[in-house]
């Protein structure tokens, strides 16, 4: 792995967030001021096509990266937060139903979070 790819690595490997790419690259500039964005584009590719690190695509939203580590995903429809959440693994059922085996199964639940939730009560309490 290049320094690069060390860092970055890291730096998605110690956040409790799912971060951009905007993110990752003003987290890295904080280490490397010089780094560029295409060097941060390139490098998460290649920790990405290693299966390293798990990109998450959402429709409408720009990805974001997180850790390898086996979870699932609660995305809010109205402000697009993600968060972590681990349902009970359905890789057994999945298989039963397909009648054969797959690579993986990536889950994403959408919701509208608290916070939303209480500033659409409000919002409509105000009209």
């Amino acid at each position: 792995m290049t320094k690069y790819e060390k860092e970055i690595y890291y730096i998605i490997n110690n956040s409790h967030e799912h971060l951009t790419v905007d993110q990752i690259f003003q987290e890295l500039k904080k280490k490397y001021p010089n780094v560029v964005l295409a060097t941060v584009y390139n490098n998460l590719n290649k920790i990405w096509e290693a299966e390293l690190i798990r990109k998450v695509s959402v429709e409408g939203m720009p990805d974001r990266y997180d850790r390898i580590q086996k979870h699932d995903h609660l995305v809010c429809k109205h402000c697009g937060k993600i968060s972590d959440i681990i349902f009970e693994d359905l890789t057994g059922s999945l298989q039963e139903q397909l009648g054969e085996e797959f690579i993986y199964y990536d889950l994403k639940v959408f919701y509208v979070c608290m916070e939303c939730r209480k500033k659409l009560k409000n919002n409509y309490k105000t009209k």
